[in-house]
């Protein structure tokens, strides 16, 4: 880690050691109401939660667990395959309200400073753009974060993350199981296939979560999974 990229340390004592090599990231909102709050939490040895980073809305990073270390940010969660998301991860947690307490805008001094420590981690751990996902995407029956507002087409630009497709036509899959088995075939865990669709939405068409299949996203998923089997989705 670049220590001009944090501006300030806070041990926290939730964590243990990694299984795994870094492959991952994974961007959260703190859902709480102050960014105190969370930071207490995240450094209470009850609540058995924490992050590596976690960035105020005015852009203050703050370091709690050593990226060589596996915090404790991922919960029960699933990607590509992998059920150990914490110790294949680096957590990132975007101080917000979230949905509970007013969620709103990530502000530009927030996504400032998320970009180059970003960066920095996905350079030092060669992590694919693939595998920086959002919280949701890896537990989508559990959570909503960082959810419909977060910029992840500003990921994109600097190449820390998927291009959103641009599909120029719909596409309707023979029926709901053959969407699901390509939805899982992208990454997603589909045992709760309503859920899982919204976490794709959330993510890939944020201006309507309905969790309904239709051809918009069938059109973004096929040309999602196209990217990737054409290797131009690392």
């Amino acid at each position: 880690m670049r220590k001009w990229l944090v501006h300030r340390e806070v041990p926290s004592p939730n964590w243990n050691e990694r299984k795994q090599p870094v492959s991952m990231a994974v961007i959260h909102y703190t859902g709480m109401r102050t960014a105190e709050e969370a930071l207490e939490r995240m450094c209470d040895p009850a609540a058995e939660v924490s992050a590596h980073y976690m960035i105020t809305e005015d852009g203050q990073v703050t370091q709690l667990v050593d990226e060589e270390k596996r915090a404790w940010h991922a919960g029960r969660s699933y990607w590509r395959g992998e059920t150990d998301v914490n110790s294949a991860s680096v957590g990132i947690e975007l101080v917000n309200p979230g949905h509970e307490w007013g969620y709103r805008d990530f502000p530009d001094a927030q996504m400032e400073a998320l970009v180059p420590l970003l960066a920095d981690i996905v350079k030092r751990h060669d992590i694919p753009r693939a595998n920086v996902v959002g919280h949701s995407d890896i537990a989508p029956a559990r959570k909503e974060d960082p959810g419909e507002l977060f910029d992840w087409d500003l990921l994109a630009r600097y190449r820390l993350a998927l291009d959103k497709p641009k599909p120029t036509m719909r596409l309707v899959f023979d029926n709901d199981g053959a969407f699901y088995l390509a939805l899982e075939r992208f990454g997603y865990d589909i045992t709760d296939g309503p859920a899982a669709v919204r976490a794709f939405q959330r993510r890939w068409r944020p201006h309507r979560i309905d969790g309904e299949i239709d051809g918009q996203i069938g059109a973004l998923l096929f040309e999602l999974l196209l990217e990737r089997d054409m290797g131009r989705a690392r």
